[in-house]
C-alpha cells in the first residue's frame, strides 16, 4: 500500500499581515467563502497563526502586548468546506497531531491592558508583561519565569463551525442584552465582546460589499458557544475528539488559537503559552447527530496524551465564596475560583517570584481545578492544584516556611515607556 504525504490545506506566511492571506478570518459569519473542501476520513494538515494574528515577537520587552489590537485577535485558519455535511449533522473532529512550526519553537504569556480585556485578575495585575517560552521538545521553559519546566498538553484554543443566520443573531441578542443589564456597572468589553468593524477580516469576501456586511454582522471569536468556538479546554490534545454541531451546509470548520500549554481557566486572559502551530486534522460527520444524540452544545474526547505527575505530587489551594474583602457570598464559584487563585499565588511570592510571574506561571502550566462542592450552603469550594514536580526546588510545605531562591521578578521586563 502506498503512503501519501499529508497535504497541507492551509498554508500561511507568518512574515506577512494575515489580513492579506487568503484562508484566514477574525469573525464568525455565515456568509465568509470556504477556502478549501475535504471528504470525510481525510487526514490533512492545516498551519495557524498565534491568538494574536503575528501581532507578538520573541522580546525581553511588553510594547507588542501594549500596542496589540484587541479588535484583530483570533486569526483564524479556514473555514473549510466538509463534504456531505449537512445542518443538523455532527462534525467529528480528530486532532492527529498538533506542533510549532520547525523554525518558531517558542511561545509566549502575557497580561494585558485591562481596558483591552477581562483577565481574570486584572484589577489586582493592571501592569502589561509578557513572559516568551522557549520549547524543547515536548517541553517548555522561560527566561522571564525561571526554575520551571513541564511538559505542553498541545492543543488548539479555537476549533468551530459557521453559525446560521439564526444562531449568530440568537449570539448577539442575547449578548447584547446582557452588556445593556450591566451598563450602570460596568463597562461593555467586560460584559461581551460585541460585533465591531474595526479588524475585522472575511478571509475570501473578495466583494467589498460581502466584506463590509461580514465586518459589521460577523460575531467576535473571544467567547466559547453553541458552535464551539473559544473552548480554552486544554485536555483537546492529540488524539482527541470534539463532536460539533453543524448550522450551515458544508459545516465550514475553522481553527486556531493553539496553545502549547494552559493551566484551567487561562487566568490571564492572554493567559496560556500562545504560539504559531500546525495542526493534523481527520474529520468525520455523524448524519443527523444532533436530534438522534440530543448534542446541542459541543462534546469532547479527551486524547491518550497527558503529562503524569503522581497523585501526591500536586499541591492544592482550597478557595471558598469569601473575597478578599471578607464579603461572604452564596455558593458563588467565581469568587472561589479567585480567592484559590489568589492563595497559590501568594504561596508562590513566599519562593521569590512576584505577584505577575506567578500570575503568568498558573495561567500557562498545566494546573488541574476542580468544583469540589457547590451544595454546601452557604460556601462552594474550589480546588486548584499546582504539579509540583515543575520546578526544580521543593515547593512543599515545611516548618520554618519556604527556602527563598532570590529575588527573580528582574527576569521580566517591562513596557518601554
Amino acid at each position: 500500500m502506498a503512503i501519501h504525504p499529508i497535504p497541507t490545506i492551509i498554508k500561511v506566511d507568518l512574515k506577512k499581515p494575515y489580513h492579506e492571506q487568503p484562508g484566514l478570518h477574525t469573525r464568525w459569519h455565515p456568509e465568509i467563502p470556504f477556502y478549501c473542501k475535504v471528504k470525510p476520513g481525510e487526514v490533512f494538515k492545516v498551519e495557524c497563526f498565534d491568538s494574536s494574528g503575528g501581532q507578538v515577537f520573541n522580546t525581553d520587552d511588553a510594547d507588542d502586548i501594549k500596542n496589540v489590537n484587541p479588535m484583530g485577535i483570533h486569526c483564524l485558519s479556514g473555514p473549510i468546506e466538509v463534504e456531505g455535511a449537512e445542518p443538523g449533522d455532527l462534525l467529528v473532529m480528530e486532532i492527529q497531531d498538533v506542533q510549532p512550526f520547525p523554525d518558531e519553537p517558542w511561545g509566549y504569556t502575557a497580561i494585558m491592558d485591562p481596558a483591552k480585556s477581562s483577565a481574570f485578575l486584572g484589577d489586582i495585575y493592571p501592569n502589561i508583561q509578557k513572559a516568551i517560552w522557549d520549547f524543547n521538545g515536548i517541553f517548555a521553559s522561560s527566561r522571564h519565569i525561571p526554575h520551571v519546566k513541564f511538559p505542553g498538553f498541545i492543543h488548539p484554543g479555537i476549533v468551530g463551525t459557521l453559525p446560521s443566520y439564526e444562531m449568530m443573531n440568537i449570539w448577539k441578542e442575547r449578548e447584547s442584552k446582557l452588556v445593556e443589564f450591566h451598563a450602570s456597572i460596568n463597562t461593555p468589553h467586560t460584559v461581551a465582546a460585541l460585533p465591531n468593524p474595526e479588524g475585522a477580516y472575511a478571509g475570501q469576501a473578495v466583494s467589498p460589499e460581502l466584506a463590509k456586511k461580514i465586518a459589521e454582522e460577523g460575531v467576535r471569536t473571544v467567547p466559547p458557544r453553541e458552535h464551539g468556538g473559544n473552548i480554552d479546554i486544554k485536555n483537546l490534545s492529540r488524539g482527541a475528539k470534539a463532536y460539533l454541531p453543524v448550522y450551515v451546509k458544508g459545516a465550514g470548520f475553522s481553527v486556531g488559537d493553539i496553545h502549547f500549554s494552559e493551566g484551567d481557566g487561562e487566568i490571564s486572559f492572554c493567559g496560556a503559552i500562545e504560539m504559531h502551530g500546525i495542526i493534523t486534522l481527520k474529520l468525520g460527520l455523524i448524519k443527523n447527530g444532533m436530534k438522534d444524540l440530543s448534542i446541542y452544545n459541543p462534546v469532547f474526547l479527551p486524547g491518550p496524551v497527558e503529562a503524569h505527575y503522581g497523585p501526591s505530587r500536586y499541591l492544592t489551594f482550597q478557595g471558598i465564596s469569601v473575597d478578599e474583602s471578607g464579603k461572604q457570598h452564596f455558593l458563588d464559584v467565581k469568587v472561589a475560583f479567585r480567592q484559590a487563585v489568589l492563595n497559590a499565588i501568594e504561596y508562590l511570592k513566599k519562593f521569590g517570584y512576584s505577584g505577575e510571574q506567578a500570575y503568568l506561571l498558573l495561567s500557562a502550566a498545566p494546573v488541574e481545578t476542580r468544583i469540589s462542592s457547590i451544595v454546601d450552603i452557604p460556601n462552594s469550594c474550589v480546588s486548584y492544584s499546582i504539579p509540583a514536580d515543575i520546578f526544580d526546588f521543593d515547593i512543599m510545605p515545611k516548618e520554618g516556611g519556604p527556602t527563598p531562591q532570590g529575588d527573580m521578578s528582574s527576569t521580566v521586563f517591562p513596557t518601554s515607556k
